[in-house]
């Protein structure tokens, strides 16, 4: 099994998508992307752009030879949209790729209006009825049930969590659950997986309460003394505090604790957490959002941010050849 985390917080923009190989399938997980439309009242700079461009012209191409699609909910950062903004995944762009991989989905029960709009169009780009396959395996896929975004009643719906097993080593994306709830962290520990990646709780929000924080705190601590190598990222690694609360919680424990940046051997880019640090060091000119939504302009004027140069980051397709050519894999 080779694993890819293509898109998340730690990677330099909002998401949870991940390219998962095995012997004869090529599975792709969410792959949608955003930047956080506004934090602190900024748009997404450039650099932060830049990387966005780079990270959704790689989940294209993985689009482009993929078996499977797994879509674990949809919202915004996790699936192609029609009405996308331009930092986030045009439909267009991908939707004669949707017409080949066997698509998984969560049921069109009990979804928001917007979020059946959504799922409808991904519908039409495939041509057919999407695979509904909540609690139900094929091979070596297993779907969970419903599970909670979130916490229980929070208006946010429900994501689907898959299991990916190979030749006894065992993989589970937990999308955004945000360890705020203990029946998706039973469901994971009853799978056995040996690497989970999964979304952690939003403290950069103010309004999460407090016992919503030590609730996660104690699900993080009991899922991590359970699992080989748990990867969290995605809302909780908006903010410093996050990033701090990270690296607590593998102080905590003897297996690894890590975010998708450190699993996949990268310098982490935790570019919404810095992005008022990329403003004012890196100062962006009135109207360039505007003409970048129009084609007016581009990011090549933000190419490189203090010693960060895009183009010497990683695509993941060079590491999966790499890993292929020196059997390094994570089995």
């Amino acid at each position: 099994m080779h694993i890819d985390i293509l898109a998340t917080e730690s990677l330099g923009v909002r998401g949870l998508c991940c390219l998962v190989n095995i012997d004869n399938r090529r599975i792709l997980i969410d792959p949608g992307i955003a930047l956080g439309y506004l934090r602190h009242g900024q748009l997404p700079h450039p650099f932060q752009v830049g990387v966005g461009s780079m990270i959704r012209s790689n989940i294209i191409s993985a689009l482009e030879s993929v078996t499977d699609v797994v879509i674990s909910h949809f919202h915004g950062d996790h699936v192609p949209l029609i009405d996308a903004n331009p930092y986030q995944m045009p439909m267009p762009s991908v939707a004669h790729l949707l017409r080949e991989p066997r698509l998984w989905a969560p049921s069109r029960e009990d979804l928001p209006c917007v979020m059946r709009q959504r799922r409808d169009a991904i519908e039409r780009a495939y041509g057919a009825r999407l695979h509904e396959v909540e609690g139900t395996t094929d091979g070596p896929l297993s779907f969970s049930t419903a599970m909670p975004h979130g916490e229980y009643k929070n208006g946010l719906g429900s994501v689907m969590m898959t299991r990916i097993e190979e030749n006894g080593f065992a993989f589970v994306h937990a999308s955004d659950i945000q360890l705020l709830e203990r029946h998706p962290i039973s469901q994971i520990v009853q799978w056995k997986p040996d690497v989970v990646l999964a979304s952690g709780p939003p403290i950069y929000l103010s309004q999460l309460a407090e016992s919503c924080r030590k609730k996660a705190w104690q699900n993080a601590l009991y899922l991590a003394n359970r699992v080989p190598f748990l990867v969290i990222d995605h809302h909780l690694l908006r903010c410093q505090e996050g990033i701090e609360w990270l690296d607590g919680l593998d102080a905590k424990t003897r297996n690894r604790v890590g975010c998708a940046a450190d699993f996949m051997g990268e310098r982490r880019r935790f570019l919404e957490t810095w992005r008022r640090r990329l403003y004012k060091e890196l100062p962006v000119p009135q109207g360039w959002h505007t003409d970048y939504a129009h084609g007016k302009t581009d990011t090549g004027n933000y190419q490189r941010w203090r010693d960060w140069d895009l183009s010497q980051i990683c695509d993941p397709r060079e590491k999966e050849e790499n890993a292929n050519n020196e059997s390094t894999d994570t089995k």
